[in-house]
């Protein structure tokens, strides 16, 4: 199942970005094996609470679909197994500090040697080149420096606020699954593998698009707007008289779709509200003005007149209610996939729908060391080789 069937994927990563980038190719049908460190493992697997039955809820998120070796890569007997798994993988993902996989005789120049046709994907926090390329980096960070956090919250003078979710994180895990199907394309033309680099700066910068095109232009820094938009307006979140919703009468045909529904005629006829050029210089007075109107009416009664005039709404929903709403169910985006351990775990599926080789969530994430034997013998070990490996400390299996 999947369009990456029968695509080997080793990764070597932990906690979000990297493992991102390993379950996006997973859930596309390819042989994820996840090698976790001795001891320990991904340090995901302890980021409890909340847990369930003993495991982590963090990892179990984000490793679904792959399969698990523990190899102690600072014995020669594991660097020689991974090696081992590399010969014939199409892609390796590692997101480890500049220089660490180097010092085990396992970066990029060397396993090129020994695979040249190996995609070699480094997912870090600055990237491998430039003078941050010996920083760690972590979301927070990422986010901060990016941009990201100077267009985030309630306006100028305000604290700093970074989004909610890990978005440089996330991001950049796809941003390594683009390329990695980059260079996949590429060698299917051309036979030669390569290095892949990117990185949670840059996947916080590429979120600034419309910021950097304003300071591009103006010369300046755009600030924090709350919801609304730096580009068009009315688009943003507006308070009702039991909640708040969200209307993105975005451009002239949906705003005067808007003005109907609101049977706001004077807004139509205000010469500061006429065109998006006009609405954007006295924003302030258009948010006042389209506040004093939501307010008069439940969310429901407005979310309904809006469909019905066809201008761009929606509710403002918690996670366990996005969970349960009918287009998330529909679309399939929670799924419960077994998990050997704890049995049935509910998961977000996969957000690419493709009609001719569709997604599937295969299996839980592993327990430590679950498939450590299994994938060994795979790989052309014996019993005794095994065992070998496991009495020195190589490897360690879930026995």
């Amino acid at each position: 199942m999947g369009p990456l069937k029968g695509l080997k994927v080793i990764e070597l990563a932990h906690i979000m970005a990297g493992p991102t980038c390993g379950m996006m190719l997973a859930d596309m049908g390819a042989d994820v094996i996840k090698v976790e460190k001795v001891p320990g493992g991904d340090d995901a697997r302890r980021m409890i609470p909340p847990e369930i039955e003993g495991e982590s809820a963090a990892f179990m998120m984000m490793n679904r679909n792959k399969r698990g070796i523990a190899i102690d890569l600072k014995t020669d007997g594991g660097r020689a197994v991974l090696r081992r798994l590399i010969e014939d993988a199409d892609v390796l993902i590692e997101n480890y500090r500049k220089g660490t996989m180097e010092k085990l005789d396992l970066g990029y120049d060397a396993l090129c040697k020994l695979n040249p046709g190996l995609i070699y994907c480094e997912i870090s926090g600055f990237g491998r080149t430039g003078p941050y390329a010996d920083r760690g980096g972590f979301d927070l960070i990422a986010q901060g420096m990016s941009g990201l956090m100077s267009v985030t919250g309630e306006g100028p003078g305000r604290a700093p606020v970074k989004c909610g979710a890990p978005m440089t994180d996330v991001t950049a895990g796809l941003l390594g699954a683009m390329g990695v199907l980059g260079a996949y394309v590429n060698r299917l033309r051309t036979g030669h593998g390569q290095r892949v680099d990117t990185s949670l700066f840059e996947a916080g910068i590429v979120h600034t698009f419309w910021q950097s095109a304003i300071a591009f232009a103006t010369g300046e820094a755009p600030t924090a707007m709350g919801s609304a938009h730096p580009l068009n307006a009315p688009y943003q979140a507006f308070p009702t008289q039991d909640g708040w919703i969200t209307v993105g009468a975005a451009n002239q045909n949906n705003w005067l779709k808007l003005v109907a529904a609101l049977e706001a005629a004077p807004l139509k006829d205000d010469p500061r509200f006429q065109t998006n050029d006009a609405r954007m210089h006295n924003l302030a007075a258009l948010q006042q003005a389209l506040a004093a109107i939501f307010r008069n009416r439940t969310s429901a009664d407005w979310l309904d007149r809006l469909e019905r005039a066809g201008v761009p709404a929606g509710p403002i929903l918690d996670v366990i209610q996005m969970h349960h709403d009918p287009q998330t169910v529909a679309r399939g985006m929670v799924q419960t996939v077994d998990h050997s351990r704890v049995g049935g775990v509910h998961t977000l599926g996969h957000p690419v729908r493709y009609s001719d080789t569709p997604t599937e969530l295969r299996r839980g994430a592993p327990v430590y060391g679950e498939h450590t034997r299994a994938i060994l013998t795979e790989h052309g070990y014996s019993q005794e080789q095994t065992q070998t490996l496991i009495d020195e400390g190589a490897v360690v299996p879930n026995d």
